[in-house]
C-alpha cells in the first residue's frame, strides 16, 4: 500500500486523515490496517513513533462507521488499554483526531481523574473506550461498566503493561469480555509472558513485525538491582540522586575541557 487512498477507508476517514497530512502509510499501517478491516486478530510488535496508534484507530473507526448502532447503557463497542494515563489521552486524542467527521461516542477511564465522571460519561454508553487497566476494574467493580458488549479489544504497549505490574490486572479484564471478538495487541518487544497472553488472548492472529522483538539501544548500557518490593522508592531515589551528582559532574569536567 503506497496510498491511504488504496484501503477503501470511510470517506469521512479519509478526509481526516488528507487534512493531518497523512500521505503515505508506514510500514506498521500498511501492514496492519487491511488486516485489522477484514476482522483477524493482530499482534504488533513496532516501536513507538512507528504510527501503530493510526495502524489500529484507524480501521476500528471504518468497521463502526460500517456498522452505526447506538451502543448498549454502561458499555463500550471497543475497549482499548494503555499503560498509562498519559498514553490512553494520547490514544483518544487520536481517535477523534481521526473520527472528526464521524459521530461516535468516546471516554477516558483513568485514574487521576474524579471516578464519579468518568461513570456520568459512560452511563448511556460510548463507541470508544480508552483506559488504564487499574481503573477500568474499578469502573467494572463498582458496577458502573460492563463488558460485555466489547467486540474489539487492544492492547497497547503490552511490555510496558508487564513491567508495571499489571498484566494480573489485565487477565482479569479479558476474563470478563466476549469469547467472540477481535483481539489487537502491539507491543515494542515479545517476552515469554506476553507471547503467552497473546496465546491466551487471541485466535490465529496475523503477526506485523517492522522493528527486531527485545531489540534495545546498543549505546544505552542497563543494570538490574535485585531488592524488596518495599525498598524500591528508596533506592530509586539513591539512583535518581547519583545520576543527577554524575551530571552535575560531567558538565563541569566539559566546562574545564574548554
Amino acid at each position: 500500500m503506497t496510498s491511504f487512498d488504496d484501503f477503501t477507508l470511510n470517506d469521512a476517514i479519509t478526509r481526516a486523515l488528507a487534512q493531518e497530512k497523512y500521505l503515505a502509510p508506514t510500514p506498521i499501517q500498511a501492514q496492519t490496517i487491511p488486516a485489522v478491516m477484514s476482522g483477524r486478530d493482530v499482534i504488533g510488535i513496532a516501536q513507538t513513533g512507528t504510527g501503530k496508534t493510526a495502524a489500529f484507530a484507524v480501521p476500528i473507526l471504518h468497521r463502526l462507521a460500517a456498522d452505526p448502532r447506538p451502543p448498549v447503557r454502561k458499555s463500550c463497542r471497543v475497549l482499548v488499554l494503555g499503560p498509562t494515563r498519559e498514553l490512553s489521552r494520547q490514544i483518544l486524542d487520536s481517535f477523534r483526531t481521526y473520527a472528526r467527521y464521524l459521530r461516535f461516542g468516546a471516554a477516558l477511564a483513568i485514574g487521576g481523574v474524579s471516578m464519579s465522571v468518568q461513570v456520568r460519561a459512560l452511563l448511556n454508553g460510548v463507541d470508544i473506550l480508552v483506559a488504564t487497566p487499574g481503573r477500568l476494574l474499578d469502573l467494572v467493580k463498582s458496577n458502573a461498566l460492563r463488558l460485555g458488549e466489547v467486540e474489539c479489544l487492544v492492547l497497547d504497549e503490552a511490555d510496558r503493561m508487564l513491567d508495571m505490574g499489571f498484566i494480573h490486572d489485565v487477565r482479569k479484564i479479558v476474563a470478563e469480555l466476549p469469547i467472540q471478538r477481535q483481539t489487537l495487541m502491539f507491543s515494542a518487544t515479545m517476552p515469554r509472558a506476553i507471547a503467552e497472553l497473546a496465546r491466551h488472548m487471541q485466535r490465529d492472529p496475523i503477526k506485523v513485525a517492522v522493528a527486531p522483538a527485545a531489540s534495545t539501544v546498543e549505546l544505552v548500557e542497563q543494570r538490574v538491582i535485585r531488592v524488596d518490593r518495599s525498598a524500591k522508592p528508596a533506592i530509586l531515589i539513591d539512583v535518581l540522586l547519583y545520576l543527577h551528582a554524575y551530571e552535575g559532574v560531567s558538565e563541569a569536567r566539559q566546562s574545564i575541557g574548554r
